[in-house]
């Protein structure tokens, strides 16, 4: 690292064969990347090793190289293959201790929490061991401590950060220990973000529409593109030693950049296209339903998923098969006859059935072909029908996809939930 470099740079190993085959995905990779990215900290390097010790110790040697921080996770649990533990205690020169306050938590777990029965295996009670040579961080979702290693023969500019692989437990400790410890540790820049929320339209699109004001932008502001199903999260960051005078300037390059993007802004928060639709129902006092063939409940899962979304979700009818759509919306035998399961006339009587069986002031309802079959040259795969209605009125969209499956149906429910939203806004 250049000695005029400030940046602080910080890289992640992950531990686990079972990272390498496939068999489980690295999700702490990147949460553990946007808390450091929240507080300054530039992540530079990100590398997955198998259990292997060597393995370990060489990436341990290369990242020294390249960064100021160095988080690990996995490979800290109370089977034969967990082997960071004492590898890291032969790698910073200590030996394995009891530590006392992890003992008498492992007990608590045990006895009080997961109520055993009988006496605690000596493998669970071995995750009390801990080099002598490093500071413990308390784990208090489970049984294994993370550690906090300084060696100045070592890496003098260097901290190590050992966490335990489960998902929740690395998170808990990240947001209460490690971010306040670095957070100390380190001279830190200020940073700002401010993040827009699009949907119906792609990346490019919105890129070239801005492309001026990206172009306009001092160099130490940043715009980020982050594309995903149909929706766009556009990212501003500033990055500076003075946070008052960047909120201000970051404030009002946002407010260009809003109105940059127009009738495609959904949100000016970092948050979800369910909990923008979830606000403005409850801010107009209005319910919703769903009416679900090709989503299967997907799009009733995710306004569910927001905190308090009784207050303005009544139910769902997943009405997969036909005869469903018949006897609990209401379509008519002729109809599906006619015009088939898929399509505009389908999805409208679809949803004025489910206005009349769930009572609320707006429905959704979904009705496509998914794949990988089922599709006909008139209605390929990916063919989608879409139906808000409430308010006096019943509006359709016709989507095109040719995703696979899962895509498809992910898509479907993101733009089936921007064209509710839009419609109530238009309603309420």
């Amino acid at each position: 690292m250049s000695e005029r470099d400030s940046t602080v740079y910080a890289s992640v190993i992950t531990i686990g064969d079972e990272l390498l085959i496939g068999q489980t995905i690295d999700t702490n990779s990147a949460f553990i990347a946007q808390e450091l990215n929240r507080i300054g900290v530039w992540v530079r390097r990100r590398v997955a090793v198998g259990d292997v010790k060597q393995d370990i110790r060489d990436a341990l040697d290369e990242e020294r190289q390249h960064s100021q921080v160095i988080i690990i996770t996995g490979g800290l649990g109370p089977t034969a293959d967990d082997i960071t533990k004492p590898l890291l205690c032969e790698y910073f020169g200590g030996k394995l201790v009891v530590n006392q306050e992890v003992l008498a938590h492992v007990h608590y777990l045990f006895e009080k929490v997961y109520l055993r029965k009988g006496p605690i295996l000596q493998r669970n009670l071995d995750q009390a061991l801990v080099p002598d040579v490093c500071e413990v961080l308390h784990n208090a979702r489970g049984s294994a401590p993370g550690m906090w290693f300084e060696d100045a023969a070592i890496s003098p500019e260097t901290v190590f950060v050992s966490l335990p692989g489960v998902p929740h437990e690395m998170k808990g400790l990240i947001t209460d220990q490690v971010i306040p410890r670095i957070v100390g540790r380190f001279p830190l820049p200020a940073i700002v973000h401010r993040t827009a929320f699009t949907a119906g339209q792609g990346e490019s699109m919105i890129a070239e529409a801005i492309s001026d004001f990206e172009n306009s932008l001092p160099p130490h502001i940043k715009l980020a593109y982050l594309p995903s199903y149909g929706m766009v999260k556009l990212r501003l960051t500033a990055r500076g030693t003075d946070p008052v005078l960047l909120e201000r300037e970051i404030d009002g390059l946002f407010d260009r950049l809003k109105q940059e993007v127009g009738q495609w802004l959904v949100s000016d928060r970092d948050e979800g296209l369910e909990v923008t639709l979830g606000k403005i129902l409850l801010d107009a006092g209005r319910t919703v339903g769903t009416a679900e063939s090709c989503t299967g409940g997907n799009i009733a899962h995710l306004i569910t998923s927001v905190a308090g979304s009784s207050a303005y979700f009544k139910g769902s009818i997943v009405s997969y098969a036909n005869e469903l759509k018949e006897g609990l919306l209401g379509v008519s035998a002729d109809t599906l006859a006619r015009f088939g399961a898929v399509s505009r006339e389908t999805v409208e009587e679809m949803a004025k059935g489910a206005l009349a069986q769930l009572k609320t002031d707006y429905v959704l309802v979904t009705s496509g072909i998914m794949g990988p079959g089922g599709g006909t040259e008139e209605k390929p795969v990916g063919t989608v029908w879409l139906a808000v209605a409430g308010a006096g009125q019943v509006q359709t969209l016709q989507l095109n996809l040719r995703q696979d499956r899962q895509r498809n149906i992910s898509i479907t429910s993101l733009n089936a939930l921007n064209f509710l939203r839009k419609f109530v806004l238009s309603t309420k």
